[in-house]
């Protein structure tokens, strides 16, 4: 499981593997998870299927129905904080957006949550340079389970135009699951997750009783039905569970050296 931040693997390393290659790499990992040497990154990456690109429909933001808890009304981080030291978020907060800020790290929600349904409104800069993983890179971590990036990753990345694995893409959960299909906006334009989160449950012994779930749309198309997680995001290596109880959402400040990125209108119903 990955635990610091996200960075571009050795130009070396990039150079001789593409674009595709420059993506995340991590120097430690929690208990339970694959050592280093358990493998290399690219050996789970998938490049086929390639989902189908779906021009979505006209932009509509969802206001917080009246049950919801409103995480960032564009106010605020109030209901967040830095996944490094717990203290105050420290991304930048104008206009009514939050930006990333990449050298202050990941944030999470103060509140841990079990079971939801989550909105989040996401935007690639116009001026957004980069390629494969390196273009736009964050995650929706739809429970975070340690510091840095221990958890469950929806992936967040340019995905207009831009070529990486397809278990790396928009939409994907992060080297498990690809999109049903591609429903990204360019660059510059609002993108929005609609997220139903079923948490996992354990066995007192730690044993999975039941795997976690998720069903998430973009941009109004349906790209996870219903599956379900083989364990936590990894990196190198293949997934697995370790025991744990309600957790925060966390939003990643990847380290690739792209524009950072925006969000808005992020609430929550507890399910």
């Amino acid at each position: 499981m990955r635990i610091s931040h996200r960075t571009l693997l050795a130009a070396g390393l990039a150079t001789a593997l593409g674009a595709s290659a420059c993506t995340r790499s991590k120097s430690v990992a929690p208990a339970g998870a694959p050592t280093p040497n358990a493998g290399r990154p690219e050996d789970t990456e998938v490049y086929a299927p390639v989902p189908r690109v779906v021009t979505p429909g006209a932009y509509v933001s969802e206001p917080a129905p009246a049950d919801a808890i409103v995480l960032f009304d564009g106010t605020s981080l109030d209901e967040w904080v830095s996944v490094k030291d717990k203290g105050p978020a420290r991304w930048t907060v104008a206009n009514g957006v939050v930006t990333v800020n990449k050298s202050t790290g990941n944030i999470e929600t103060k509140r841990t949550f079990r079971d939801y349904q989550l909105h989040i409104e996401w935007r690639i800069p116009d001026n957004i340079t980069g390629s494969g993983q390196a273009r736009g890179n964050s995650g929706l971590f739809m429970a975070s389970t340690g510091s840095g990036d221990g958890g469950y990753e929806l992936q967040i990345l340019d995905s207009y135009g831009n070529k990486t694995y397809v278990n790396g893409q928009a939409g994907a959960i992060y080297k498990q699951y690809i999109p049903l299909v591609n429903a990204m906006r360019k660059p510059g334009e609002w993108n929005t997750y609609d997220v139903v989160w079923t948490a996992p449950t354990f066995n007192d012994d730690g044993t999975v009783r039941t795997p976690a779930r998720v069903t998430a749309f973009h941009n109004g198309l349906l790209i996870q039905n219903d599956v379900a997680l083989r364990g936590e995001t990894v990196y190198i290596g293949q997934p697995s569970y370790h025991k744990h109880g309600p957790a925060p959402i966390k939003l990643q400040a990847h380290g690739d050296p792209s524009e950072p990125i925006s969000f808005r209108n992020i609430w929550v119903r507890e399910l």
